[in-house]
């Protein structure tokens, strides 16, 4: 499975492409940051980062896009950015029928470091140990967006077991009924 983790900004927008499944170790297929000037109007920097993230969409083919929860922060502006660079990625991914599942920031931190208040240096250390690199990539935008990635790639299995038990249930109530 190949999954697009994308840490959601306008100034900096993280985009990182993980490879792994079932009895396989994971692997980075790419890494790197979508930028954009914040002294551009709204409309364009949405525009390129909508354009730049397509164009990786084509290009490596996701089978899942995952993407951070954009959460509540003290300044407005920076959650509405966020917010809006999550909107035209989700948008793009829609557009090629690529579903796009939605992490929060604990969530992913949990998933690749095992606590759910790491912060951002023991998450790039072990985003480094998990995927065997050689150093955390840089900047730490790309070292979230291949968290993102790893996260979905392992809870993605325990999800649609979930859910599939979920529609089994539901069916057995009906034919119960």
């Amino acid at each position: 499975m190949r999954v697009l983790g994308v840490d959601p900004g306008l100034t900096r927008c993280g985009i990182g492409i993980v490879d792994g499944g079932a009895g396989q170790a994971p692997r980075m297929v790419a890494a790197g940051v979508v930028r954009t000037p914040a002294d551009a109007d709204i409309a364009l920097r949405l525009l390129q980062v909508a354009e730049e993230v397509e164009a990786l969409m084509d290009r490596y083919r996701p089978d899942t896009v995952a993407v951070e929860r954009v959460f509540s922060q003290h300044n407005v502006r920076t959650v509405m950015g966020t917010a809006q660079a999550a909107g035209v990625v989700a948008l793009a991914a829609a557009r090629r029928t690529i579903p796009v599942a939605w992490h929060t920031p604990s969530e992913v931190k949990a998933a690749v470091s095992g606590n759910g208040d790491a912060d951002k240096a023991q998450v790039a250390t072990m985003i480094t140990r998990l995927l065997r690199l050689s150093a955390p990539p840089k900047p730490v935008d790309a070292t979230d967006a291949l968290a993102l990635a790893l996260c979905h790639l392992w809870r993605s299995p325990l999800q649609n077991k979930l859910a599939e038990q979920t529609r089994l249930a539901r069916g057995i109530r009906m034919v119960a009924r």
